[in-house]
């Protein structure tokens, strides 16, 4: 059986309609991207991904498993058993995907005192310009 081949359209993230772009957006969310990091070379069951990632819901935990499943970045599997037990492992694609969040990850970690800096003079500055903001008339 032949795959077809995407289109350059397709391809290119930069056009709004294209299939890339779509996949994109899946795989660059929070969520995604902290699902990715935590599986790694592991196969967990629902609720273990649960646990690990703080702050995540049932209900976004399971929409963002079921995206990452559908673009091939995830792989479920569903053992027969009561009540049933479902694992979850990063595919060959998402293996690779792996690397970019790991390297993402460590990018976070190195730069962050200079971003919480940065956040905080940004922050000041925001601060600042609201004191010295005058009413408009008739407030």
């Amino acid at each position: 059986m032949e795959t077809e081949q995407p289109t350059p359209d397709e391809a290119d993230v930069l056009r709004a309609d294209s299939l890339a772009r779509e996949i994109f957006a899946g795989v660059a969310n929070k969520w995604s991207l902290l699902i990715i990091n935590v599986l790694g070379d592991r196969t967990l069951r629902f609720t273990e991904l649960r646990v690990e990632i703080g702050g995540i819901s049932h209900k976004m935990l399971t929409q963002t498993l079921r995206g990452l499943e559908r673009d091939g970045v995830v792989h479920r599997t569903v053992h027969p058993a009561v009540p049933p037990r479902v694992e979850y492992r990063l595919t060959e694609a998402g293996g690779a995907l792996r690397g970019t969040v790991n390297g993402m990850c460590a990018w976070t970690r190195r730069h962050l005192p200079e971003i919480d800096a940065a956040r905080r003079r940004f922050a000041e500055r925001k601060a600042g310009a609201g004191a010295n903001v005058t009413p408009s008339p008739g407030r």
